[in-house]
């Protein structure tokens, strides 16, 4: 997952969302803000219990607003939650570690952000409680555990939220562009490759509307198309191959044809100039996972409600997600896995979308899910849930590195920026972002 300033985007996304307090869908349970940390109980009915279980998150999970914590603690008299709460994960995750690898200081439940997955897993494995064997693991998407197992078969985290991909495009802007505007047949256009959704792109500049461009930057379609690729920044066995890679090829290939064309807006996602881009209709389409239905109504203005329209994006791709995991140093082993099981299972996960809309990893919640009527309402009534479980049932098992994210921020704020804000080669592009990945990586 993309970051900023070191704080998870998706979590900007969120808090943006959140403070509209309208429900709409929007966001993923990640950082709330740009500062500190702070604490947080589940507050309300429950605080009597004999037995204080506490959960670590970072930002808003959702779970306490939701109303979850008071409803386990009505279930479970003799039981109190406690959340403590770290709003960037920059700060939480190496504070995590260190309590891991001390064996002491723990929470009883401690969440994971997917791009800390996989340091878990290769790393903290042993310091986990195999939920495996606590869960019925078919509940969850098959990619989702995969992402939590270790090489032995451990489950040391229960799927939380994930981020499906769509395409999301001003449908006014198509229609004066002299393209197609049904949702459906948008989607057949451009199915099963990126590099169709550019060509789509290449027809909107035939006749742009004035001031318009198809796509509000190259390194949009980068992040997209690279969700969906089995291959990324490492393989199986953890070896660094992101400069081999096919599905980074293919992802930053796609990108370069954005990045060297005029179809790109030029704009740094979450950026000011972003916001004013949805604001006055500058771009006509960008890659949405399901949390950020919110941001582009809310940034677009009611102004823009019934010009948005949703497809499905040209391959299933994710961005986003966090699980829940049991550290064996929590004080109350037996009582956070039995909490954990409960705010992960599909009843809890759907009701946590009903108030903070984070998509469930938990397939059989899917039908009963219900974007609020003014998101709906927003995006032409396109069939909002639908459209995301889709996507989200067919999202390919990916292998996730320790070096992730900094190898992705490289290439896209580095190599892609290079190409489509200063005018440079795809070799020079490439290059640059070469060299930025070595130092990350301290070749």
């Amino acid at each position: 997952m993309r970051t900023t300033a070191r704080t998870s985007r998706r979590a900007m996304t969120f808090s943006v969302v959140a403070a509209l307090a309208t429900g709409l869908l929007a966001g993923c349970a990640t950082d709330a803000d740009d500062g500190g940390s702070g604490g947080g109980s589940g507050g309300g009915a429950g605080g009597k219990g004999g037995t204080t279980v506490t959960i670590g998150t970072f930002g808003v999970f959702g779970y306490k607003q939701a109303g979850l914590y008071d409803e386990y603690m009505k279930l479970h008299p003799d039981i109190t939650i406690k959340e403590n709460v770290t709003t960037r994960t920059d700060v939480y995750w190496p504070k995590t570690l260190t309590r891991l690898q001390a064996g002491s200081g723990t929470d009883d439940i401690q969440a994971i952000e997917i791009g800390n997955i996989t340091e878990a897993v290769q790393t903290q494995g042993d310091r986990f409680v195999d939920l495996g064997k606590e869960v019925d693991a078919s509940q969850w998407l098959d990619w989702k555990n995969a992402q939590a197992t270790t090489a032995d078969g451990k489950l040391i985290g229960l799927g939380t939220d994930i981020g499906p991909m769509a395409i999301c495009y001003r449908k006014d802007l198509f229609e004066k562009a002299g393209l197609e505007t049904d949702r459906t047949k948008l989607g057949a256009m451009w199915k099963g490759d990126w590099n169709k959704y550019v060509d789509v792109g290449k027809q909107y500049m035939k006749k742009a509307p004035d001031g318009t461009k198809f796509v509000d930057s190259a390194s949009s379609v980068y992040n997209a198309a690279l969700g969906g690729e089995k291959e990324r920044y490492y393989d199986k066995d953890g070896k660094v191959i992101w400069d081999k890679s096919s599905g980074v090829k293919t992802s930053w290939n796609a990108a370069m044809e954005v990045a060297t064309s005029d179809m790109s807006a030029k704009l740094k996602q979450f950026d000011k100039p972003w916001d004013q881009g949805f604001a006055n209709a500058k771009f006509a389409t960008v890659a949405c996972p399901a949390w950020m239905l919110g941001y582009i109504q809310e940034k677009s203005g009611k102004s823009a409600e019934g010009k948005w329209d949703v497809a499905a994006a040209p391959t299933a791709a994710n961005w986003g997600g966090s699980f829940i995991g049991v550290p064996k140093a929590g004080k109350h082993q037996k009582e956070a896995i039995a909490l954990a099981k409960w705010l992960t299972a599909p009843e809890q996960q759907a009701k946590v979308f009903g108030k903070q809309a984070s998509f469930p990893s938990t397939p059989s919640a899917y039908d009963s899910l219900e974007p609020q009527a003014a998101t709906t309402k927003f995006f032409s009534d396109a069939p909002l849930t639908q459209t995301f479980s889709d996507s989200a049932k067919t999202i390919p098992v990916q292998v996730f590195g320790v070096k992730d994210q900094p190898i992705n921020t490289a290439i896209t704020d580095t190599g892609i920026l290079q190409v489509e804000q200063k005018g440079k080669s795809p070799a020079q592009g490439w290059e640059a972002a070469t060299k930025e990945v070595k130092d990350v990586l301290g070749q």
